[in-house]
């Protein structure tokens, strides 16, 4: 009903700069792919898309966290519950030849990100480029993990207090941006992550292309600044302008984060339920969450 929505992904200017960094596309499609079948009320099939989402990369998980707080608000336990079934039959399908065949090499991602430490595009490196200190990798984990689940906590109150439920794809955009703000590193194409959850959330052009502006800074700025890297008399980019360039993509971040905010404090200024849609939209994309009444929320009841 939307057609041009999907040209927000298409067109995105990091999509472009980022595509072929990595092989990020990859647990893309299958999470775009679980959505999909989410959307259409199949969970079971939606989960084996989202388990083979996490077993080509980690952040997917995240989207549990979503389905978790929308299922408790809803109490439809049916679907989540198969939703973790299909979930956990892909991933193990997947990862146990290769953990039986290698568990060490199997293993090495997970003990590579416990052991790393602050590194390019987090907000610790930016502080200790600028000069505020670095922080040991084993305090750091505690640290980075500790805010993240702050702020998933956080976001799972909201959720569960707003005077309308919130669709799901807004809360799946704050999970997986809370994550990349928190995290001891944020590669270049990381933001891949939030693009298509960004034009479900707000599919607006100005305010989508304002965020995808500061993401092209980041983007420009750390390939300039691992030009010198390292290296004398260079011309790469500066730490310290290296630090700004990444607080202005947190920043960005945080903003495009707040209008999904606003919009779940003020429902009438979400795009996709009073713009385009049914005059009774309510989560096109939310499968069997779609109009669903509450059956728990943590509002007071008024009186």
């Amino acid at each position: 009903r939307r057609p041009w929505d999907a040209a927000l992904v298409a067109l995105a200017p990091t999509v472009i700069l980022a595509a072929t960094v990595n092989w990020d596309l990859l647990p893309l499609a299958f999470a775009g792919c679980c959505l999909l079948l989410w959307s259409r009320s199949r969970p079971l099939a939606a989960g084996v898309l989202l388990g083979l989402a996490i077993a080509a990369k980690f952040y997917p998980l995240f989207f549990i966290g979503a389905f978790l707080v929308l299922t408790l608000r809803t109490g439809r336990w049916r679907a989540f519950v198969l939703l973790l079934i299909g979930t956990a039959a892909s991933w193990l399908a997947v990862n146990i030849p290769f953990m039986v065949a290698n568990f060490e090499g199997w293993s090495f991602f997970y003990r590579f990100s416990q052991e790393r430490g602050e590194d390019f595009g987090s907000i610790w490196f930016a502080a200790s480029q600028l000069g505020l200190g670095s922080i040991p990798a084993d305090a750091l984990n505690s640290i980075a993990s500790g805010l993240f689940l702050l702020l998933c906590v956080g976001i799972g109150i909201l959720a569960l207090t707003t005077k309308r439920r919130p669709r799901l794809a807004p809360l799946l955009f704050l999970i997986v941006a809370a994550f990349a703000v928190t995290n001891k590193v944020y590669s270049p194409q990381y933001v891949l992550w939030l693009v298509p959850l960004a034009a479900l959330a707000r599919p607006r052009w100005r305010d989508f292309i304002i965020w995808q502006a500061g993401e092209v800074v980041y983007f420009v700025s750390i390939w300039w600044f691992l030009v010198g890297y390292g290296v004398t008399d260079t011309k790469g980019m500066t730490p310290q302008w290296y630090a700004v360039a990444t607080l202005v993509h947190v920043a960005f971040t945080l903003w495009f984060a707040g209008l999904l905010v606003r919009d779940m404090m003020q429902p009438d200024r979400d795009p996709v339920r009073t713009d385009g849609f049914d005059e009774d939209a309510d989560d096109p994309g939310g499968g069997v969450f779609d109009k669903a009444p509450d059956v728990f929320t943590l509002r007071r009841p008024r009186g």
